[in-house]
């Protein structure tokens, strides 16, 4: 009795990975909304840049002596429109493709891993810098996030490539 062959098709080689391209597409949606909404707020902002940054440093009881404070109230005071709209135009840039990012994890399409995996890639030089530069447990933290998202996003693409070559040669 001959056994019956099965096909298997691209959403079910997917299936059981499905919650985590979801979970990391919920995260990289997560970042472009923030991205954009710091966009428009800094739009709303426009002309009481120095205001809105002393009032910021303040919320999060940052002295505007430090160092890093200074130059993001000088970097508020020479905010001009030019860079308003180089700022804004980045925010919007970088949403649509978080949003891009996003839509495609969530419906399991390969370019969107591959899109995931190299973007995280490039996040990991900055990441060890910042890590080696100012060891804190939040850097520790954006780095394993990063790692074990790029790993993963790199064994799905190993995976997805080893299932459709044991498909094909059925």
């Amino acid at each position: 009795m001959a056994t019956p062959l099965v096909l298997e098709t691209k959403s079910s080689r997917r299936e059981p990975h499905l919650k985590g391209l979801r979970l990391v597409a919920s995260l990289e949606f997560a970042k472009g909304l923030a991205v954009l909404l710091l966009g428009f707020g800094l739009a709303l902002v426009h002309g009481q840049a120095w205001e809105v940054a002393e009032n910021f440093l303040e919320v999060l009881h940052i002295s505007p002596d430090h160092r890093y404070a200074q130059v993001f109230l000088n970097l508020a005071d020479r905010f001009s429109d030019t860079r308003l709209w180089v700022v804004a135009a980045t925010a919007v840039a970088y949403s649509i493709l978080r949003f891009a990012e996003a839509y495609g994890l969530w419906r399991a399409r390969a370019w969107a891993e591959w899109l995931a995996f190299a973007s995280g890639s490039l996040y990991l030089p900055f990441e060890i810098y910042e890590l080696v530069r100012k060891p804190s447990w939040m850097h520790v933290s954006i780095l394993v996030i990063n790692v074990v998202i790029v790993l993963y996003m790199l064994y799905l693409r190993s995976w997805g490539r080893a299932q459709t070559r044991v498909v094909r040669s059925q």
